[in-house]
């Protein structure tokens, strides 16, 4: 009688080592999700895309907002209609339960920032081989800047993943130049550019791919046919992405002029620490990624142009001309740099590989130990600081430390001045809505978003005066405003150095803010102090990026250091 024997299922290597990646990965995004919570102190992640997919409901689809592409808010659409329900869900737990809300958008970005390591490993086996697309992935996974903005939801990190789409499919126009590819990586353009408009880079690395093709002994016909199959589905990816973009086309041409001029607009971003756009991306790269990356990719580039310019063309020139023109603009911030780290992911692991095995082949016994040393050295930096905002983002925020005092020490009703640090919602108590104010905050709340002082020009306006943004806040203060509260009976007043530490790292365009703060030093107590950085750590000065992304392992929890001051005089006398 013969054995029935069962087919052997076999698994590589490179499967298991890809899913324990993805695994890390992902890991590495949820942990610490839930910071802040049920509070969402990100300005950004606050108004733009959850408040706007929950919206959608109302307007039957239409995200009324174009400043930024449609695309992630979609997807956040869906998966509010999948996860609660529906409109009358969502609405229900939004009221009562925002925080839950929020963690469901930021496990999306996280997880979409997963499908985006995945892809790129494809991209890489594809352009190399399966160990450069594996160490490619694993970098793009532990590299700071994508796993801390896994943590919020915003459109940076979900962008990665058709980026990483378009970069397989030129990958494979490159190596086979079949229709599907075309098809793939203008899918992934669409998609991107419907994202983050400047995921749109990598339409470059297509181009190239096209180009090398249309180069080759008969491939020119299917190079041309071919990017025109590219550029109609990558039209079917942006309109399928972010449909109001055509149907509502003229808000459309008005959101994407505004960003552009957002994006050049220097006075609304008091606290800039660098003037050279090129040198602060530069150096973004050297802690957003890593020093080790970085040299890394620079020497991949050059040992590319020895060995294969053709994929030198595809990979080089994108990020290069991304910096060039993002560091052009008058404002820069690390995540934007985010779109170009697949590319360096790539560059960089071929250099790691193509330097061991150059190694190995006149010392064969060092191979090995050459290649390991690599790996360590480019995913170290990386690593380190990922798990360290892990920590970070698992621990209480000073702001909701803050509120927890002042619940506890300041009662209803009681007049407050808190400087914008937090949403108006942190004032009331999520899902119970105070009886003893009118708007249903625990406290009376200082005007701080409108002053009668123009912050462009520092001249009086009358009344009721103007609306005051975040960026303008401290253009606006003056020593003068401490009369008011204590004649207004404003006792309580609550500051933060991320709105303080603008004014201190630009002293000379903002000299009565810093009067301001002296003034109020002067005539109030500190009752309650609360810090986000270690126990004997020195602070961090001031900067946009490490003031909100806690990358400098001084930081022990999120926030900024929050300052409760009591003021002595006027109708603050013997309050207690």
């Amino acid at each position: 009688m013969s054995r029935l024997s069962m087919p052997r299922l076999r698994v590589s290597g490179y499967a298991v080592a890809l899913l324990f990646v993805l695994a890390v990965a992902f890991a590495l995004r949820v942990w610490g999700a839930k910071h802040g919570l049920p509070y969402a102190f990100n300005a950004d992640e606050n108004a733009h895309f959850v408040t706007r997919a929950i919206g959608m409901f109302v307007t039957g689809g239409d995200p009324e907002y174009y400043v930024n592409p449609a695309a992630y808010t979609n997807v956040l659409h869906i998966v509010f209609s999948v996860w609660f329900g529906g409109r009358e869900g969502v609405s229900e737990t939004f009221a009562s339960h925002p925080g839950e809300v929020f963690l469901v958008a930021r496990v999306t970005a996280a997880a979409l920032g997963t499908v985006a390591i995945w892809l790129l490993y494809l991209a890489g086996k594809r352009l190399f081989d399966a160990r450069t697309g594996l160490l490619a992935a694993a970098l793009l996974a532990v590299s700071f800047l994508p796993v801390f903005y896994s943590h919020l939801a915003l459109n940076d990190v979900p962008t990665l993943a058709p980026i990483a789409l378009s970069l397989w499919g030129t990958a494979g126009i490159l190596r086979e130049g079949r229709v599907r590819d075309y098809v793939i990586a203008g899918l992934g353009l669409g998609i991107a550019s419907a994202t983050k408009y400047t995921g749109g880079i990598v339409l470059l690395p297509l181009i190239a791919a096209a180009l090398v093709q249309f180069t080759a002994p008969g491939g020119r016909n299917a190079a041309a046919r071919g990017l025109v199959i590219a550029g109609v589905f990558s039209l079917v990816g942006f309109v399928g992405a972010n449909p109001y973009a055509l149907l509502e086309f003229e808000k459309f041409k008005e959101g994407l002029s505004h960003q552009s001029d957002a994006a050049d607009d220097a006075l609304g971003k008091l606290g800039l620490t660098h003037d050279n756009g090129l040198a602060y991306y530069l150096w973004t790269f050297t802690w957003g990624m890593g020093w080790i990356p970085l040299i890394a990719a620079t020497v991949g580039a050059i040992l590319l142009l020895r060995d294969e310019p053709r994929l030198l063309a595809i990979l080089a020139p994108a990020p290069i001309l991304f910096i060039l023109f993002m560091g052009s603009q008058a404002r820069f911030f690390g995540r934007w740099l985010i779109p170009v780290f697949p590319l360096m992911a790539l560059l960089a692991a071929y250099c790691i590989f193509e330097l061991a095995d150059s190694l190995g082949r006149r010392r064969p016994a060092l191979r090995l130990t050459a290649m390991v040393v690599g790996v360590v050295a480019l995913c170290g930096q990386g690593l380190v600081y990922s798990l360290h905002i892990g920590q970070v983002l698992s621990r209480e925020d000073t702001r909701n430390a803050a509120r927890e005092w002042m619940v506890a020490n300041v009662p209803e009703r009681t007049k407050i001045v808190v400087e914008p640090i937090v949403p108006d919602g942190w004032a009331s108590d999520v899902g119970m809505p105070s009886l003893a104010t009118a708007n249903g905050y625990r406290w009376v709340k200082y005007a701080a978003s409108r002053s009668l002082i123009d912050p462009d020009t520092g001249q009086p306006v009358p009344e009721p005066g103007i609306v005051i943004n975040i960026e303008d806040y401290e253009r606006i203060l003056r020593p003068s405003l401490v009369d008011d509260y204590e004649e207004g009976g404003y006792c309580w007043v609550v500051t933060g150095s991320t709105q303080r530490g603008r004014a201190e790292v630009e002293p000379e365009v903002v000299p009565e803010a810093l009067a301001y703060y002296r003034e109020l030093e002067r005539r109030g107590d500190v009752v309650y102090e609360v810090s986000p950085f270690d126990q004997g750590a020195d602070p961090v000065e001031f900067n946009f990026d490490f003031s909100f992304d806690y990358y400098p392992l001084a930081y022990r929890r999120p926030g900024p250091l929050i300052t409760v001051y009591r003021l002595r005089g006027g109708a603050c006398t013997g309050v207690s």
